[in-house]
Parts: C-alpha cells; sequence; structure tokens
C-alpha cells in the first residue's frame, strides 16, 4: 500500500489546534485570546472570565494581569532584560529568617513566562540563560562564611547539634538563588511545563554551544535534578494508546518516535493494534500528554528483525492469546527534550512489565530488539586510524582482508570506509557475505568491551544493562532500513531481562561494570579477541 499523508481520519477539533495544546500558561492563553478577539467591547472580562477556568489557582492579581496582557503591566513598561531578572529572582534570605521570608508574587512569576516566551529562540533567550546562571547563582562570600563555620565547630568540638546547625546553613547557603525562581514557577499553573520547555533550550543550547560555561552547566544540573523530584512515579500515570485515543495524543507520539520513524495513520494504526501495545507516561500537571512512550510487540519468540514489527500489513481484527508468549520492547521514545537525564524509561518499562504480567500472564519471555547506534561511527573512526600506517590490518583476519580488498581493488581501507559511510556495500551480495562475520564480531566487541568510564559506551547498552539486563543475542540485518544500514551495519540486538535476575544483574553492573552476556555474545567476543589486534 503506497505511503498516505499522515493525516488521522476524523477532523481535529478547532480547540484542539496545536496552538491551544500548548497554551496552557497565563501569558499564552491571553496572547492567544488576543490574537482571535482583536476587537469588541466586553472583551478584557472574556479573558477574565477563560482565566479563571483554565487557571483556578491563581489569584485575583495574576488573573487580571493576564486578562489585560503584557502591555498594562501595573508596573509600568515592559521591563528590560536586567530588570527583569533582578525582579523575578528571588533573593535567598537570611538563614535565620528562612522560614519568615513571604513567597515570590505570583504576578512576577507570570511575568518571567511571558517575557521568556515573547524571546526569540536562539541567541536572545541564551543570553537570558546565561546571564540567570552568572549573576543569580550562590553567593560565595555566605558560602565561605558558612563553611569556616563548619570547620570551626569540628575544631572546637562542639556539640553535635551546634554542628549540625552549621552544616544545615552551610546547605542552605550553597543554593542558587535561581533555585527559587526554578521553584516558584513550578507552582504556577502551566509553570511545569514551562520549566520543561526553559530546560529544553537548555539542554539544545549546550549540545550546540550557544551557550556554555561552568554556570550554565550547574543550572542544567539544578534544574534536572528538580525536574527529576518533580516527574517521579508518584506524580505519573500509566496510560495505554488505542486506535480510539484522542487524535492530538497518537500525532504527539507519531512526532516524536524516534526509533523507527511513523509513515503514515496506517503505520500508527498497526503500531497500536492487535499484537501491539502502547504505553505513555503523563504527569498529574500535565494530564492525558504522552512524556515518554514504549511500544511493545507481542509475538510466540524473541525477534531478531524490526522488518516484521513494524512492516506495513493489514491490522488484524483480534488477537490469539495462544499464541503469545513473548514480549518485545522495540521502541522507547522521550517526547520532551527538557525532561532528558530525568529517570523514565527504566521505571516506564518496569510499570508495562507488571501491566502486561497482569493481562497476558502466560507471557515468559521479556526481550528488547534495540538499534546500536554508533557503530558504523565507532567502525569507521578505526579504520582510519589504520588508513594512517600503510597495509596495517588490525580488524580481519588476512584471509577475509584479501577477499574486501580483490572485490573493493584496493588494498588500504578507503574504499571500504566510502562504502560503509554511503551504505553501498549492502548492494554487493558477496561483499556484505564477506564481512558479515567480521562486523558480527566487530559488534559485540563493541556492546560488551567498549567501556566510557568502565561502562558500556554504546547508551543503549548502558541503559539496558544499567537496569539489569542479559546482552542476549546480536542480528544480522536485523534493520534493513537505511537508517539501520548507516547507523548500525543494519545489526540490532536483543537485551533479554529475566525478571527474577534484573535486581542482581544491575547491582553487578553499577557496582563492578560487569556486562551479563549470553553464550552466542561471549563466542563472538573470544572471536574478537582471537582475530583482532586492538
Amino acid at each position: 500500500m503506497a505511503d498516505t499523508p499522515l493525516t488521522h481520519p476524523q477532523p481535529r477539533p478547532a480547540f484542539l489546534t496545536s496552538h491551544w495544546w500548548g497554551a496552557l500558561s497565563v501569558c499564552d492563553f491571553s496572547q492567544s485570546a488576543r490574537a482571535e478577539r482583536p476587537g469588541g467591547r466586553g472583551r478584557g472580562l472574556r479573558r477574565l472570565c477563560g482565566m479563571r477556568r483554565l487557571c483556578p489557582r491563581l489569584g485575583p492579581s495574576a488573573l487580571l494581569w493576564a486578562a489585560r496582557g503584557p502591555r498594562r503591566l501595573s508596573l509600568g513598561a515592559a521591563p528590560g532584560m536586567e530588570e527583569l531578572l533582578r525582579r523575578s529572582v528571588p533573593p535567598l534570605p537570611p538563614y535565620e529568617t528562612k522560614e519568615k521570608a513571604p513567597p515570590p508574587a505570583e504576578l512576577l512569576g507570570a511575568e518571567f513566562v511571558r517575557f521568556y516566551r515573547g524571546l526569540q529562540p536562539g541567541p536572545p533567550r541564551a543570553e537570558l540563560l546565561t546571564r540567570l546562571a552568572r549573576d543569580f547563582g550562590v553567593e560565595h562570600g555566605r558560602v565561605a562564611e558558612a563553611a569556616a563555620k563548619v570547620l570551626q565547630a569540628r575544631e572546637q568540638r562542639r556539640e553535635p547539634g551546634a554542628l549540625l546547625q552549621a552544616e544545615d546553613r552551610l546547605r542552605y547557603y550553597l543554593t542558587p538563588q535561581y533555585r527559587g525562581l526554578f521553584q516558584h514557577l513550578g507552582r504556577l499553573e502551566g509553570g511545569l511545563r514551562f520549566l520543561v520547555e526553559l530546560r529544553a533550550d537548555l539542554v539544545e543550547g549546550l549540545a550546540s554551544k550557544a551557550v556554555d560555561g561552568p554556570h550554565v552547566k550547574e543550572m542544567n544540573g539544578v534544574l534536572r535534578n528538580l525536574l527529576s523530584e518533580w516527574f517521579c512515579t508518584g506524580f505519573l500515570t500509566l496510560e495505554r494508546v488505542t486506535w480510539q485515543s484522542p487524535c492530538e495524543v497518537l500525532q504527539k507520539i507519531s512526532d516524536s518516535e524516534a526509533v523507527h520513524p511513523v509513515r503514515n495513520w496506517v503505520d500508527m494504526k498497526r503500531r497500536v493494534g492487535a499484537y501491539r501495545r502502547c504505553y505513555f507516561f503523563s504527569h498529574c500537571a500535565i494530564p492525558g500528554e504522552p512524556l515518554i512512550v514504549l511500544h511493545v510487540a507481542l509475538t510466540s519468540d524473541i525477534s531478531s528483525s524490526i522488518q516484521a514489527i513494524v512492516k506495513e500489513v493489514p491490522p488484524l481484527e483480534t488477537e490469539d492469546a495462544d499464541k503469545i508468549t513473548t514480549a518485545i520492547f522495540y521502541s522507547i521514545s522521550l517526547t520532551e527534550q527538557g525532561l532528558q537525564g530525568v529517570e523514565l524509561g527504566t521505571h516506564l518499562i518496569k510499570r508495562v512489565v507488571k501491566e502486561l504480567q497482569k493481562e497476558l500472564p502466560q507471557i515468559k519471555a521479556f526481550s528488547t530488539l534495540s538499534p546500536i547506534p554508533g557503530f558504523t561511527k565507532w567502525l569507521v573512526g578505526l579504520l582510519s586510524s589504520q588508513s594512517k600506517e600503510q597495509g596495517r590490518n588490525e580488524l580481519f583476519t588476512e584471509r577475509e582482508w584479501q577477499e574486501i580488498s580483490e572485490i573493493t581493488g584496493d588494498s588500504t581501507s578507503e574504499t571500504l570506509k566510502k562504502l560503509l559511510n554511503t551504505n553501498e556495500w549492502v548492494r554487493s551480495a558477496k561483499l556484505a557475505g564477506l564481512l558479515q562475520p567480521a562486523l558480527m564480531r566487530l559488534c559485540a566487541w563493541y556492546l560488551y568491551g567498549e567501556k566510557h568510564r568502565g561502562y558500556a559506551l554504546n547508551p543503549v547498552a548502558n541503559f539496558h544493562l544499567q537496569n539489569g539486563s542479559v546482552l542476549w543475542r546480536i542480528n544480522w540485518m536485523g534493520d534493513t532500513s537505511p537508517r539501520g544500514i548507516g547507523a548500525s551495519c543494519g545489526m540490532m540486538v536483543n537485551y533479554r531481562y529475566f525478571l527474577e535476575d534484573t535486581a542482581s544483574n544491575s547491582a553487578l553492573y553499577l557496582a563492578s561494570k560487569q556486562v551479563r552476556a549470553s553464550e552466542q555474545v561471549l563466542a563472538l567476543v573470544a572471536q574478537f579477541q582471537q582475530n583482532s589486534k586492538l
């Protein structure tokens, strides 16, 4: 069947447009209201009533400000960036009066949200984030003074109560001022969503070097830790996606699928239909909206190819439960980049396992079918280091390299590198057959033996090994899509979860950095060690 545009067959209600769906804050709502109602008497009252329904927890002042819009601030004209930060970031009160300090005005928090969202993405927001991190961090003078009191209490061998109070004072002054702003914003209606958006800008800015430096990195860590507290499992709801789910949910899941892109609505219907399950976590402050999504295939054995799972076939009407003995986790995707580093994936897998055990108790095997991002890049890097020394060969046996050179017509690794970078090597069945045993053992070593600070270099491997899985099986041509060939020479890997062993496996990996692996993987690793000279 030919691909069709990704358009849901049911029309999207006007009130569920993407603009409104993102407008959960005071400021966005007032702006959209202003755009939709350019004139007419009673406009402010209608806005105010709308804001009361949307944000029942906001006080009258903040509601009145949002209804009037940013041009009618009671405090005067719109402030500049420096003035806004000075007004919005609450100063850290003295330790002795910390319990008596009044909370910041809701109006100032809403003003900060409006100002930030009014800035263009890129340099303007980067400047604000840099100033916030640099000028409103820890007060080092107070920290030094508090640290000196801790040392003094220890040297004087004062009673435990005095030492504990000195340590508490030090902890208090180690709190950056902008943390108070984040805490205040997190209490506002729509504030948690805004903080996730702000951290997404931070993550993107740090990756692109648009924002940089130790102060910004520290602020990113502080905000990540706050979000980890606010997005703990007690505040998360597990929801299953079906074809009857709201079209906005289906659209967001489709748009955010990062592992195996959704081709069209037929493909999406298949992924939530028979012999498939799709689950997501939502947050009580952002109900019904996917934060992280897990796709599951229900099969009779451990799958070795993603094509069999995501291929476009007419969905079956009913499931035969007797054919289901295995659950394959084949895709997990974060929908909000601002939640990177927040532990959601591990908890989602554990919750889904429990859900499947209740629904389908006959399932005995739980496994992933995972991509191996970075393998091809790692391999090409090794070939590049070889090419610097003429005739050097550390990856292949002499016979393998001789046969490969005869096909490529090049005794160096340059041609092979080009073929790997362009995916052209798969066009030659003979070359692919020659490369298979070498690539399989190289991939096994990449997953099992290549380390970063003692843990698996590959991020997907590290994630599942931390969860207590076993490096189970490497699958040749498990993903024949251009993306799969380019990222991992078409190979995929199963990480198998033996539920009775996950806790001990996880503890072993985290404490001793030991990887549990199957006989197939260990045999490939042994071949690598025998035939390669890395």
